[in-house]
């Protein structure tokens, strides 16, 4: 998958509630319940990550917010394998 210019990157990010493009990656943070809500969310999104061979780096901090930040380092940045895997995080959240 090739990366996505910026053009077509910031189109889909008008999409995502929250994500935001930075350091050749696209990342949100989750404030979530608790640190058990933390590691169910986290769980979850690590079954669709997965399923989809794509996976995000995750760093669980401040007990209970999660920041997910997805790249496609054999492409050498953002392409829509990573929109893909962002849209799925964002349903897992609702």
């Amino acid at each position: 998958m090739a990366v996505l210019n910026e053009t077509d990157r910031n189109e889909k990010l008008k999409k995502l509630n929250g994500w935001q493009f930075r350091n050749n990656q696209i990342e949100k943070e989750y404030g979530l319940k608790d640190f058990k809500s933390a590691l169910n969310f986290v769980n979850k999104l690590g079954e669709e990550a997965e399923k989809m061979d794509h996976h995000p780096d995750i760093n669980i901090h401040s007990y209970n917010k999660v920041k997910i930040t997805l790249t496609t380092h054999s492409e050498g940045g953002v392409t829509g394998k990573d929109f893909n895997l962002a849209e799925k995080i964002e349903n897992l959240n609702k």
